[in-house]
């Protein structure tokens, strides 16, 4: 695991400890309660996937038709870069 992805890992565990913590210490007013949800559900998906749901997140912003496509690319150059390391 790299260190930008371990970033983004911990990012999400925080979001998600610091929803958790909001809706349990009612730190939350009763109509604003979907934003701790959502916020928690973000939290969650970075925690297990990392950056890939920022590469995901800004291919769709870019219009990509083809995302998985973009992200599948996206990978394809990591690996080859890191395969040159290797090399030397």
């Amino acid at each position: 695991m790299t260190r930008r992805d371990l970033r983004w890992r911990s990012m999400g565990a925080l979001l998600f400890a610091s929803a958790c913590a909001a809706q349990s210490f009612d730190l939350v007013a009763p109509g604003w309660i979907i934003f701790p949800f959502a916020a928690a559900f973000v939290g969650l998906a970075l925690m297990l996937h990392g950056k890939r749901v920022a590469v995901a997140i800004r291919a769709e912003r870019h219009g990509h038709r083809d995302t998985a496509a973009a992200i599948h690319a996206m990978r394809n150059r990591s690996r080859r870069r890191h395969a040159d390391r290797s090399l030397d």
